[in-house]
């Protein structure tokens, strides 16, 4: 597994590097609470405006920007407030995170305490999934130590006027809990299903309360905008995608893992084939990515070679897809599309928490059509039918799962029709009609 960064200086992956850069003593050696000091001393105004000129956007996949979520949260609200960390990181291809807490677990205690300080919050909680259970508990023990030297607890480095405290929950490892209402009512004690928006959760969240639910290296990147200032750290990426950025590679290519490039690298096609070990493993041809994890569009090779695409939130919309969590999965010309969306389709009809019809019912038709494709009684008409329950599906679900399940599908036949026609077409029995794909 390579873990390194491209084109930029390592910040998010800095202490990975380091030897016991998990620890207390060696975090703070390498300047770690720095930042929280610094932000002890600023206003609530002025921290949120340096999130804001950072253009820091959401790392988990919605990409809104940090500083003006962190803005809607009632100053005067007479409720408590509360600070959450998504760390379920159940998207498929998506496995960045884990290395955040994994080696550098006192960078996020240190991004959620000045969040906690900025939005008038004293406790925060981690949400992991059950797989990660290993991990909530090295976690845990870096909770402890910044409990025991005073950084957490009822003065925060001495600060008599604040007061923070942190702790890890782990959920039953569902998907839906990754979506950040499934995420609360999980965290409440109810079973993960998703709520009504609005009300928003920096309005209404946790036990009714304003609260803030961000990202493992959403809130990894705050101490890094504390210390550089919003700006600089925005100018290492672009003006509408700020900073670096921590991708998760895996599929076919020679050097799988979790790199850590500047928003708007250039390019896509640069960083497939030759950053990750030159060309693809076996010197394959290159026939189709899913940039930001299953949950977005498809690209085949023709969207990606000799395109430009620069590896951002506006590059990869204009290219085609979305960059999402940031999980690429690449795919050589061995890869049946067919077969790979019917994996993915039966993933999220598995992960539906069944609270809504489009969803439930949706992803089950889709998935027992998919099964019928597969043993050779697929029928022409079968591709048109499947992208009509994908239209009733999309937009029409209770939370964004629905849109998950529909995506690859739709952008898998439009972009790989022929993997589709040779299932509809050569194996069934009928009268010859060319599938509509």
């Amino acid at each position: 597994m390579e873990i390194k960064a491209l084109g930029c200086e390592p910040l998010s992956l800095r202490r990975v590097f380091i030897k016991d850069g998990h620890t207390l003593d060696v975090y703070k050696k390498d300047g770690g609470y720095k930042s929280l000091e610094k932000a002890l001393g600023m206003t609530q105004d002025a921290i949120i405006q340096e999130v804001k000129d950072s253009a820091l956007r959401g790392r988990g996949g919605a990409g809104f920007p940090t500083g003006m979520k962190w803005s809607f949260v009632p100053r005067d609200s007479p409720k408590p407030k509360y600070i959450v960390c998504n760390a379920d990181e159940s998207e498929p291809g998506s496995f960045k995170d884990r290395y955040l807490m994994e080696y550098d677990p006192h960078a996020l205690i240190e991004g959620m305490i000045i969040a906690g300080y900025t939005l008038g919050s004293n406790t925060g909680y981690i949400y992991g999934r059950g797989e990660y259970r290993y991990l909530l508990d090295i976690m845990d023990v870096a909770i402890k130590e910044a409990h025991d030297a005073g950084i957490l607890g009822p003065k925060v480095l001495g600060n008599k006027n604040f007061s923070f405290d942190l702790h890890t929950h782990t959920g039953a490892g569902a998907y839906i809990c990754g979506e950040e209402t499934a995420l609360l009512s999980s965290l409440e004690g109810y079973r993960g299903h998703p709520r009504m928006k609005p009300p928003f959760p920096a309005i209404e969240g946790l036990y009714a309360s304003p609260t803030i639910v961000n990202n493992v290296e959403t809130f990894t990147s705050i101490p890094q905008i504390i210390d550089m200032g919003g700006i600089k750290w925005r100018d290492l990426g672009t003006e509408k995608s700020g900073g670096t950025k921590l991708w998760s590679i895996s599929g076919h290519v020679k050097k799988p893992g979790v790199y850590e490039l500047p928003m708007g690298y250039a390019d896509m096609e640069k960083f497939i084939m030759q950053d990750c070990g030159g060309m693809l493993r076996d010197d394959k041809k290159l026939k189709a990515v899913i940039p930001g994890g299953s949950s977005v569009y498809i690209m085949n090779a023709g969207q990606i070679l000799g395109k430009n695409v620069t590896l951002d939130y506006e590059g990869l919309v204009a290219a085609g897809s979305m960059l999402g969590t940031g999980g690429m999965m690449v795919m050589d010309e061995t890869v049946d599309i067919m077969e790979s969306t019917k994996n993915l389709t039966e993933f999220y009809k598995h992960e539906s928490c069944g609270w809504c019809t489009p969803c439930r019912e949706g992803t089950d038709w889709l998935v027992k059509i998919f099964n019928r494709i597969s043993i050779g009684e697929g029928r022409p008409e079968d591709a048109q039918l499947m992208l009509d329950i994908c239209d009733n599906i999309e937009g029409k679900s209770f939370c964004p799962l629905g849109d998950a399940a529909a995506w690859p599908i739709q952008s898998a036949i439009k972009q790989f029709p022929g993997d589709f026609k040779k299932w509809l077409f050569d194996n069934t029995n009928t009268n010859g009609t060319q599938p509509n794909v």
